[in-house]
C-alpha cells in the first residue's frame, strides 16, 4: 500500500515538471519570437 502511494507521488511530480518544462519553453519560445520581430520593425 506505502509503495502504491509512493509511486502515485512519484508520477504526480513527474507531471508537473513536464507541464512547467512545456510552459517555460512556450514563454521562452514566445518571448524569442516577440524580440525577433521587435528587432525586424526598426
Amino acid at each position: 500500500m506505502a509503495d502504491l502511494i509512493l509511486y502515485g507521488i512519484l508520477a504526480a511530480i513527474l507531471l508537473f515538471v513536464f507541464f512547467a518544462y512545456l510552459m517555460v519553453r512556450r514563454t521562452v519560445v514566445g518571448f524569442k519570437e516577440g524580440v525577433e520581430q521587435g528587432q525586424d520593425r526598426r
